[in-house]
């Protein structure tokens, strides 16, 4: 079994089991106020392995599908022994580094919480487009092929605005700094990926 299928198999299983049991949830969802000052620090990993319903496990088991095999691909072919284990740290670092923000921010408020793993699937989204910028992405609602890089410069623009706005309960920061830790991991571990990439855009 692939890492990808691996990592979908167990995030639905745990999901399933918080959607019917409120204690798992309330023990693994990401609470700022609970880590500080209950030093829960587990919570920066497992709220990834919650989500808030079936259409958001769905979508983003869907997104990870898509382009968590394509990574996965590219980095046994560069990095061959050592895949797995850059793909864990990228989308593991994904899901700690993307609530980074969050965590300063709510640390002190105990009514903040959030689950999913957005801000992982961002990660594993953004090394894909770094890694092929010839690829393109169809979105549901406007069903025409964008350009990849278009797509995750779009993508960075509004997840920032939107975070800004604070206007729903999306979590855009989480999209925003998980797509920003995957493209930054990806060029660290293989420079060329981003001589390639601007070679492609430019």
């Amino acid at each position: 079994m692939s890492i990808t299928l691996f990592i979908i198999l167990l995030t639905a299983i745990v999901s399933i089991t918080a959607f019917r049991s409120q204690n798992v949830f309330y023990r693994m969802k990401f609470n700022a106020y609970l880590i500080r000052n209950e030093k829960s620090w587990y919570r920066f990993f497992s709220y990834g392995l919650l989500h808030a319903d079936w259409v958001h496990l769905i979508i983003n088991m869907f997104v990870l599908y898509s382009f968590g095999r394509i990574v996965e691909n590219t980095f046994e072919l560069y990095f061959e022994t050592k895949a797995i284990p850059y793909y864990l740290l990228l989308y593991i670092g994904g899901l700690i580094f993307s609530v980074i923000a969050s965590y300063i921010k709510n640390r002190n408020n105990s009514y903040y919480n959030a689950v999913g793993a957005s801000g992982a699937v961002s990660a594993i989204l953004f090394s894909s487009i770094i890694m092929h910028p010839e690829g393109s992405i169809m979105l549901l609602l406007l069903p025409i092929p964008i350009p990849s890089f278009i797509f995750g410069i779009l993508y960075l623009i509004y997840s920032a605005y939107m975070a800004k706005q604070a206007s729903d309960n999306v979590g855009h920061d989480a999209h925003f700094w998980g797509a920003v830790y995957g493209i930054i991991l990806t060029v660290l571990l293989r420079p060329g990926f981003l001589v390639e990439f601007l070679e492609h855009v430019f």
